[in-house]
Parts: structure tokens; C-alpha cells; sequence
């Protein structure tokens, strides 16, 4: 579950939670300094979701490149049958 959240769910929301942000913050300021205060936009939500699969598909790359085990060097254990009971498919 952790994992989902690390590698999918947080790039995607981060860039947009900062944005929305943001504006919360400037739009409290011009109220209190009586300016304009700022609109959320569709372009930048777009951008932020750019941002997002960017920053995700960076993250899995980054993962798949640096953990693992090389090709060949594992060995795959099959699931099988032992005194009735099913025991799980494993790397060795």
C-alpha cells in the first residue's frame, strides 16, 4: 500500500496540492492587501497533471533502474504441493 502511494498516487497529487496551495496563500493576501486575487486556471491544472506523470514516470525509471536483481542471477521457486499444503511461489 505504501508503495502505491510512493510511486503513483503522491507525484500525481503533489505538484497539484502545491498549486492549490498557492493560490490559497495569494488569494488570502490580496484580500488582505486588496489586490486581485489569483483564479485556478484549467491550463495550470493541466500542467500540474504534466508535472505529475512526469515526476511519476521519473520516480518508477529511477526504481526499476537502481533496485532488482539482475537477469539470471535469481532463481524463481514454483508454487508447489507439500503434505497438502500449497506453499507460495518465491525467489531464491
Amino acid at each position: 500500500m505504501v508503495r502505491l502511494l510512493l510511486n503513483y498516487i503522491l507525484p500525481l497529487v503533489l505538484p497539484t496540492a502545491a498549486y492549490l496551495a498557492w493560490v490559497w496563500y495569494y488569494r488570502k493576501r490580496a484580500e488582505a492587501l486588496g489586490g486581485q486575487p489569483p483564479e485556478v486556471t484549467r491550463g495550470a491544472l493541466f500542467w500540474c497533471l504534466v508535472v505529475g506523470l512526469g515526476l511519476m514516470i521519473g520516480g518508477l525509471v529511477t526504481l526499476a533502474a537502481t533496485t532488482g536483481v539482475g537477469p539470471g542471477e535469481g532463481g524463481y521457486q514454483s508454487p508447489r504441493l507439500e503434505d497438502g499444503r500449497i506453499i507460495p511461489p518465491k525467489f531464491n
